[in-house]
């Protein structure tokens, strides 16, 4: 049988210090790496939450827009063209229109908006505002469409103020104010 004493170097468990004991206790490891992870796993799916609400919100202003220039399309017949003049419910038309959206009166109609005017394609293909409905040209010579003749449009904006849900979202890269522009031909 060998002696104790022929191993000085080997120490009892008794003696072990705590702080060598702590170093060496692996429990609760993992609960620790979880909890690290998560919180980014967590800051990124409130960021892809914020995102989806804020494109969301998106078409539903874009449906707004839509939707106002729709209704002064349907409020406002060709006989009554020039619509801002001769339309006496286009007005209230489109902003009930406008409001009728999941986003409700948080949609705002734009500071001098419907607005009306005269508008030729260009030889790009691109609509050019030509003049106002009440100086209407006899046809497109001005934007290099001179067989073109000038058309009555109406045009709808709209803004809508988005709040993200927490102070460092991704949505703030994209701006708080949505604002969306539709047309619609008249004549």
């Amino acid at each position: 049988m060998i002696a104790r004493a022929a191993f000085p170097f080997r120490k009892s468990a008794g003696k072990r210090s705590v702080m060598a004991r702590f170093s060496r206790d692996r429990r609760g490891l993992a609960a620790i790496e979880f909890g690290l992870i998560a919180s980014f796993l967590a800051f990124a799916a409130l960021n892809m939450a914020d995102l989806a609400i804020y494109s969301r919100d998106r078409l539903q202003v874009e449906n707004a827009a839509a939707m106002g220039t729709q209704a002064a399309f349907n409020a406002c017949p060709l006989a009554q063209v020039p619509a801002t003049t001769n339309c006496p419910t286009l007005n209230s038309s489109v902003t009930t229109a406008v409001h009728s959206t999941g986003l409700g009166n948080s949609v705002s109609l734009a500071s001098g908006y419907p607005s009306e005017g005269m508008y030729c394609v260009n030889s790009t293909g691109v609509l050019v505002y030509v003049s106002d409905v009440n100086s209407r040209p006899d046809d497109c010579t001005s934007v290099g469409s001179p067989s073109n003749t000038p058309s009555d449009y109406i045009l709808v904006q709209v803004s809508f103020t988005y709040s993200p849900l927490f102070g460092f979202s991704a949505a703030y890269i994209l701006g708080t104010t949505i604002t969306r522009t539709s047309w619609v031909r008249m004549g």
